[in-house]
């Protein structure tokens, strides 16, 4: 999930309807590509994940709104991870603002889950908890070939990714990085803190 355009700034309402739409066609088309893997029509897929036919076809056409109780059904029906119906394909630099992630809603209660990014298959991640203040730039060195860094901010402010191109975050901002070239961490305000997570691929 790439950063929102320029024109988000100036009409949020244009921008959300055009992210949820794409979020809806990029579940259908995954739905659809999995239920056909599996050779499954969408009667029966209907009945494995105990949905309503109309239901799916109206998420293969993109139109659906799908609560998260329904995304794990078919998740499960399908026997593909949660994240295989959402997510899209990664670039170079992903960055995520607090708040902009896209989430899926459950069916009652105020419960929203937004996904920002899937483990590829096989992939290793570490998790680290970083405490950081100004004055000391934290640069690393390249990591093992194929590694990402997916770093979201807690408290305070900070700098982070490549050498050349870091993104300043603020709390709830998350950033995903190529880890296996130079790249830093250098906080801005004191009591910096951010998970951080180290993917190998």
């Amino acid at each position: 999930m790439n950063a929102a355009p320029a024109f988000c700034q100036t009409d949020q309402a244009f921008c959300m309807v055009n992210v949820v739409d794409d979020m809806a066609v990029r579940i259908g088309a995954a739905v659809r590509r999995e239920r056909s893997g599996l050779g499954l029509t969408i009667s029966e897929l209907a009945r494995q994940a105990g949905v309503s036919k109309a239901t799916i076809s109206q998420l293969e056409a993109g139109v659906g709104n799908p609560s998260v109780e329904t995304m794990w059904a078919l998740a499960g029906a399908l026997g593909v991870p949660f994240a295989y119906l959402v997510d899209e394909p990664p670039s170079p630099l992903t960055v995520i603002r607090a708040g902009d992630a896209p989430g899926i809603a459950a069916s009652a209660g105020s419960y929203t889950a937004a996904l920002l990014a899937a483990s590829p298959p096989h992939a290793r991640r570490d998790l680290y908890v970083v405490h950081a203040d100004p004055g000391v730039v934290k640069t690393s060195d390249p990591h093992t070939r194929g590694t990402v860094e997916h770093v979201v901010l807690i408290a305070g402010s900070a700098r982070v990714g490549p050498v050349a191109t870091p993104v300043e975050l603020a709390p709830g901002d998350y950033v995903a990085y190529a880890g296996d070239a130079s790249h830093v961490f250098e906080a801005l305000q004191p009591q910096t803190s951010a998970v951080l997570i180290s993917e190998i691929r």
